[in-house]
């Protein structure tokens, strides 16, 4: 395998091969935005999902993401931010990994600007309970206030509370946050670009849902052996969802998968 630092495409290979051996030709910035561009005129929130695993299945090590990520998966990451509307997430991965809002930086503005895309993504974040503490980096640290979907069930005084801090609270749905209400307010509000993060319980029931078209999916050289938390953890899909093989990319033993809904 080739470790010079750079990530190369497997599949489907960058128009110019490497011409000094069997390596693939390193791929640049312009090519990572051609392979993991959105579709085009979009009717609908279309759904992108952007994980990591270690290669037995792992969604973190000691309790993070960040134990199985390398350069090349934050690259990846990055993109997928830089080319969203809006970025979905679940209360508790935004808690767990202590996320702040999207930060600005000029590779960023850039690309934002000549996507005509608006200056900083929001982030949305799924909490049927309103658990978000008020005093998160996600509320005190942020250019956007963040949207924060909930339920009827949610105590009315945590929905203030997180409403006083700046966050905009959606109730959409009553015991369990509805995802389809949740893309229809997005759609609703021009953010069709839908880049989810996690944590594995959205994830299940986006995948219960069918609502994802994208799965962004990166593979670790490592094994995590049992007790680790799958990508995927609580509802049950009824069928599988088949997907489609798109792209493949590498870096030192990390693989880049991207999955379309077939």
């Amino acid at each position: 395998m080739w470790s010079d630092g750079t990530v190369h495409a497997l599949w489907p290979l960058t128009p110019e091969p490497a011409s000094d051996g069997p390596a693939p030709a390193p791929i640049s910035d312009a090519d990572l935005e051609r392979i993991y561009a959105y579709p085009d005129d979009l009717d609908r929130p279309w759904v992108q999902v952007n994980f990591v695993s270690s290669a037995d299945g792992a969604a973190a090590l000691g309790g993070l993401s960040e134990g199985l990520s390398h350069p090349a998966d934050k690259r990846i990451f990055a993109l997928g931010r830089d080319l969203a509307d809006v970025v979905l997430v679940g209360a508790g991965t935004a808690t767990a990994e202590q996320y702040t809002g999207v930060k600005r930086g000029e590779r960023r503005r850039e690309r934002r600007q000549r996507f005509g895309l608006a200056a900083i993504p929001p982030i949305a974040v799924v909490s049927a309970r309103c658990s978000l503490p008020v005093d998160c980096p996600l509320l005190t640290d942020t250019l956007v206030p963040p949207i924060v979907f909930t339920t009827d069930a949610a105590p009315h005084e945590r929905r203030t509370a997180l409403a006083d801090a700046g966050a905009e609270v959606v109730v959409a749905g009553d015991g369990q946050v509805h995802l389809p209400s949740v893309l229809h307010e997005l759609g609703a509000r021009g953010l069709r670009r839908v880049n989810c993060e996690g944590g594995p319980r959205l994830l299940a029931s986006m995948v219960a849902g069918d609502l994802v078209d994208q799965l962004c999916l990166t593979l670790a050289p490592v094994l995590a052996g049992a007790g680790a938390e799958r990508i995927v953890a609580g509802a049950v899909t009824d069928v599988p969802r088949e997907l489609t093989l798109a792209s493949v990319l590498h870096e030192d033993g990390f693989l880049m998968l991207r999955y379309r809904r077939r």
